[in-house]
C-alpha cells in the first residue's frame, strides 16, 4: 500500500516504455539533415573549393596581377 505522500502511480514513469522521446528524434533528424546539407553543399561547390585550394598553395603576386590589368587596359 502507498504511503500518504505517494500515490500508486507516482513511482511509475509514463514515458519509460523503451522508446526514445520526441525531442531525441527531432535532434537526430536535425543533425542528419545538417550533415546531409553540408555534404551536398561541399559536393555542389567542389570546383570552387578545389580552385581556392590551388590558389592558396600558389599565391599570385600583386605586381604580376597589376601588370596583367595594365595590359588589358591597352587593348
Amino acid at each position: 500500500m502507498a504511503s500518504d505522500l505517494e500515490s500508486e502511480s507516482s513511482g511509475k514513469q509514463p514515458f519509460s516504455n523503451g522508446r526514445p522521446s520526441g525531442w531525441l528524434k527531432v535532434g537526430a533528424v536535425a543533425a542528419a539533415s545538417a550533415l546531409a546539407g553540408g555534404l551536398a553543399a561541399a559536393w555542389y561547390y567542389r570546383g570552387t573549393l578545389n580552385r581556392l585550394r590551388q590558389e592558396e598553395s600558389h599565391p599570385v603576386d600583386a605586381e604580376s596581377s597589376a601588370a596583367v590589368d595594365d595590359l588589358s587596359d591597352d587593348i
